[in-house]
């Protein structure tokens, strides 16, 4: 099973050939770490720098980051905005209205704030979360604390704006109609759940409705809905895991290599006991998700960049072989990141 969601993962056989291969394969990338998106694009393809992510996303506008499934900020190819918004969103309102009203947002100064947003977007094109914040502030309704995080989702759970290209560092946000213009065709609600099953096992299978509706954020008997309607497409397990007929066949276990914090590894299904086992605890801390090493498809140690370097934290002992192809994949991660760099950029070790 684990060699199957490596191969479907693009962790395990061929390589991806750009950013947006990727993400079409993976459907979401949880997108609220900047960094920890752009390493899982690393690690599936070769060769690729930070550079072509951003050109993905600022250039081709192939790439966009919303609020979607479980209230997430996620990395999605842009062609799959309109259904994937119209989807997984309406669940999100409900909790978000109670936000803003925490965050002592009434609703008449929410609805001002997003007129603010769709106006300066629309007159000022791409802007960034600090210099939205400025504008609905100078309107008169509150930004402080969780509210302004809440203003934006607002924004993009109506359908109004996206994080699109990039301003300097920071991710900008734009109008939809705008940057992706208009959608080509209404899809109905079982057509959508239909090719979220469909996708979501292209880069997940072997996997079962429970796992779907975690991912997806969606309630389980949306889930066998959209797995009870491309039945004909699906491979029973013993198990009672599902795949797609004609998945690609397992590949040997990934060669070690880092991953990024929130990799989609660990975002997919219900469990990740698989790949964490007993070290969980070092790479999950308070539903916030470490950068970790792979090795023989487990966990085997946690990792940072300090000073452009990779600091690795082996949980145990580890083979001289492993430890070399993680010192090779360290310079990669220094390469594809662009990081400033000290004459010898080999890890240390703590």
């Amino acid at each position: 099973m684990i060699r199957r969601r490596f191969t479907a993962q693009l962790l395990a056989g061929p390589p991806a050939r750009d950013p947006l291969s990727v993400v079409r394969r993976l459907l979401a990338v949880q997108g609220q770490d900047a960094r920890g998106f752009r390493l899982a694009l690393r690690a599936r393809t070769v060769g690729l720098t930070a550079g072509d992510v951003e050109r993905a996303l600022s250039e081709d506008r192939s790439l966009v980051v919303t609020w979607l499934n479980r209230g997430t900020l996620h990395l999605i190819a842009s062609e799959d905005y309109a259904w994937l918004h119209a989807l997984t969103t309406p669940p999100l309102a409900s909790a978000n209205a109670r936000r803003l009203a925490q965050e002592g947002v009434s609703p008449s100064a929410a609805a001002r704030a997003v007129a603010v947003i769709e106006r300066s977007l629309a007159d000022e094109g791409p802007l960034t979360r600090l210099q939205l914040r400025d504008r609905i502030a100078g309107a008169g309704v509150r930004t402080e604390g969780q509210a302004l995080v809440h203003l934006l989702l607002l924004a993009t759970l109506e359908g109004l704006a996206v994080r699109g290209p990039m301003v300097g560092r920071q991710h900008a946000y734009v109008l939809v109609r705008d940057w992706l213009g208009e959608p080509r065709g209404a899809v109905t609600r079982e057509s959508a759940l239909a090719e979220l099953a469909r996708r979501y096992l292209a880069g997940h299978a072997p996997a079962d409705d429970r796992d779907l509706a975690k991912w997806a954020g969606l309630p389980l008997r949306d889930a066998r809905a959209g797995l009870e309607a491309i039945a004909s497409e699906l491979e029973a397990r013993p198990d009672g895991l599902v795949s797609l007929v004609g998945s690609p066949p397992a590949e040997p276990m990934p060669s070690p290599r880092l991953l990024g914090p929130y990799d989609p590894v660990l975002m997919g299904w219900r469990s990740r006991e698989a790949i964490l086992g007993a070290h969980e605890p070092k790479i999950v801390r308070g539903g916030l998700f470490g950068p970790f090493a792979l090795v023989g498809g487990r966990a085997a140690a946690a990792w940072s960049l300090t000073d452009g370097r990779a600091v690795l934290e082996p949980f145990g002992r580890m083979a001289r072989a492993d430890r070399a192809a993680l010192e090779a994949d360290a310079e990669d991660v220094v390469r594809f990141l662009a990081l400033p760099t000290p004459r010898d950029r080999s890890p240390r070790r703590r």
